[in-house]
């Protein structure tokens, strides 16, 4: 009985220990392995391996003790074992003395039953301590292995990646120290700057490609044609190239012209227009949708698609399947409120609806920049009066120096959106936030990352102090020297930088 009794309850450790590991028989096999004496080199006699492993023992209890002791019906199991365990073991001794319980060296079973018999080795206890040292390393390896997940998990842990694909997305989570100092709000940006292409266009380019490629409306090899500002072209350029595919890119002329230089360096092609109304046909949507359809009358459907930005609510699905789940994730769903500019309504609507999904109480807000009319579709319910309208305006409707932002049109990516409020934005805010940004904490933004943050600081003060403010740095300003980050193009545009503090802020 008293043998069964032992049996039942080594099985009794190793299908627990087996349980807390299911996923991980490696470490189960080792430490199985570890307890037998094959483990120790040939040359190594007898009372060598059982020193060693004892030492090895007394070593491992002592050090995983807490994280054994959470495991309350292990330790139960083999409480005597490691209550007596003593590291200091004798050179001269087989290792085992200080280990053995009572009954190791008294108890032996013969026909006749159990017998008192000093001197004797009980294979029951041995098999038992065996099975207790097994599950010690299992349990203790167990508890280390749930950490390090939980760990890795919270951290948003590496994993295998593969190619360009796996290179986007994923982007930090910064706390903007100077902003939120000035506030007493905590404001943190999605530094979208650090994806691969240096903008949030990358998420939206590459799920535009690969949903073409799912749905078959594109042959390999074919031609991605689209209208774009620059951001968008150099993310399709880039993702062309990854897919191999070829890229055509139509772009207003007036666009910073180290955009066009990034196109053309990654292999597409690019034609330059004036900026008009989108009701031209040489609107450079337009031409780019033209481009397309010339090319699958000649070459038979599927040779080229149209990316269609604007409409193609993969740009929202971007946003809604990836950055927005991972701000939810990086703040820990401590959020309560997102602002961003819209351009083509994407990025706003994405993270917009999945924030205010995970919790309707956050509030989401847009910046609107000179030019545009989404303030007053957002604030009063209507998009442009009559004088505004494209089509009827002589001048570029984007009277701005920021690019990419703004918009006189509801976009099918915009109408996701779940907004409750909008502000507007100035040229002189967005370059002395920039300036500033880059003085007080390094950061080297654009012209829609800097027009991102004076949004922020006018939330922060709208809110009141204490709030968690999350936006967007679009991206880097490497690709607005010749424009926003020019100190002579701004001179000209009377536009040159004056303060050193948020006092350029309106309102503030």
């Amino acid at each position: 009985m008293h043998e069964e009794a032992g049996s039942w309850e080594g099985r009794e450790l190793v299908d627990l220990s087996h349980d807390l590991l299911q996923d991980e028989v490696q470490i189960w096999d080792v430490a199985v392995r570890w307890s037998r004496p094959p483990c120790f080199p040939p040359r190594w006699n007898d009372d060598n391996r059982r020193a060693t492993r004892a030492r090895a023992s007394s070593c491992l209890v002592h050090a995983f003790r807490p994280s054994i002791s959470k495991f309350a019906s292990l330790r139960f199991s083999f409480r005597r074992n490691i209550d007596s365990c003593d590291p200091n073991i004798n050179e001269n001794d087989d290792g085992l003395s200080k280990w053995r319980s009572p009954c190791w060296n008294s108890c032996s079973r013969t026909s006749d039953g159990w017998k008192h018999e000093p001197g004797r080795r009980s294979a029951m206890e041995a098999q038992r301590w065996r099975c207790a040292c097994a599950c010690a390393c299992v349990a203790a390896a167990a508890c280390l292995l749930v950490a390090w997940k939980e760990r890795r998990r919270s951290a948003g842990g590496a994993q295998e990646r593969e190619g360009l694909a796996g290179m986007i997305g994923d982007t930090p989570l910064v706390r903007i120290r100077s902003l939120s100092e000035a506030t007493g709000c905590d404001i943190f940006a999605k530094a979208e700057m650090l994806n691969p292409g240096g903008c949030v266009k990358d998420r939206v380019a590459l799920q535009i490609v690969q949903e073409a490629i799912r749905d078959g409306k594109i042959k390999p090899g074919g031609l991605l044609c689209e209208g774009s500002a620059g951001s968008t072209g150099i993310s399709l350029a880039m993702v062309a190239k990854s897919t191999g595919m070829r890229c055509f890119v139509c772009m207003p002329d007036d666009a910073a012209v180290e955009k066009v230089r990034m196109i053309e360096a990654l292999g597409a092609s690019v034609q330059r227009v004036r900026p008009v109304s989108i009701v031209n046909a040489q609107h450079f949507v337009n031409v780019a949708k033209r481009m397309a359809e010339e090319v699958n009358r000649a070459e038979g459907e599927g040779s080229a698609i149209f990316c269609d930005q604007f409409e193609n609510l993969a740009n929202f699905r971007a946003h809604f399947e990836g950055t927005g789940p991972e701000i939810w994730r990086q703040m820990n769903g401590k959020v309560d409120a997102f602002i961003a500019a819209a351009g083509t309504g994407g990025t706003v609507a994405g993270v917009s609806s999945y924030l205010k999904a995970q919790n309707p109480k956050i509030q989401a807000y847009i910046i609107d920049p000179p030019g545009s009319s989404l303030y007053n579709y957002v604030e009063r319910g209507c998009l442009y009066t009559p004088e505004e309208a494209e089509g009827r305006r002589m001048r570029n409707p984007f009277d701005t120096i920021t690019e990419g932002i703004g918009i006189n049109r509801q976009t099918r990516n915009f109408k996701q959106g779940k907004l409750d409020g909008a502000f507007r934005g100035t040229d002189r805010e967005a370059v002395e936030m920039a300036k500033f940004l880059m003085g007080h904490d390094g950061l080297f933004v654009g012209s829609s990352s800097a027009m991102n943050c004076v949004g922020a600081v006018k939330l922060a003060k709208k809110l009141g102090k204490g709030q968690v403010i999350v936006t967007i740095l679009c991206d880097g300003g490497h690709r607005h020297l010749s424009k926003f980050h020019c100190h002579k193009y701004l001179k000209e545009q009377n536009l040159l930088p004056q303060t050193t503090d948020l006092a350029f802020i309106h309102g503030l």
